[in-house]
């Protein structure tokens, strides 16, 4: 069973999360999410259990419960959904055009800008791409 925990503490290690949830049975693994850039736990993570009962009671009696000072939030995880455009991995985006932004899944697009300047042409500097 693979359980959803929430708004931990920034100082609480891997193996600490494993030993909490060790009192209900057997953790396979535990992935606390960091930030690319910083490396800093965001607050949040994923434990693994091996039988769903072990995991059904480990929910229900961590949900809420006080784990330095915060109350965390445990439940069951929902499985990632690949929806196409909005998904991390086909697209970069923002903007309302689709010109804009960092590209996309289109081709044409790929690179990123962010503004409707080139600036891969002629040193860096910026050249309108509206004159025709």
């Amino acid at each position: 069973m693979n359980i959803y925990v929430g708004n931990l503490s920034y100082n609480l290690s891997e193996e600490e999360i494993s030993e909490l949830f060790g009192q209900f049975g057997e953790v396979v693994s535990v992935k606390l999410v960091k930030d690319r850039e910083t490396g800093r736990a965001k607050g949040f993570g994923f434990v693994e259990m091996a039988d769903d009962q072990e995991g059904t009671a480990a929910i229900e009696k961590l949900d809420g419960a006080d784990v330095q000072g915060r109350n965390i939030k445990v439940n069951e995880a929902k499985p990632r959904e690949n929806t196409g455009f909005n998904s991390r991995r086909e697209g970069g985006g923002g903007g309302y055009n689709r010109n804009f932004g960092g590209g996309d899944r289109f081709p044409r697009n790929q690179g990123g800008g962010g503004d409707r300047f080139n600036r891969d042409r002629d040193g860096g500097r910026p050249q309108r791409r509206d004159r025709y």
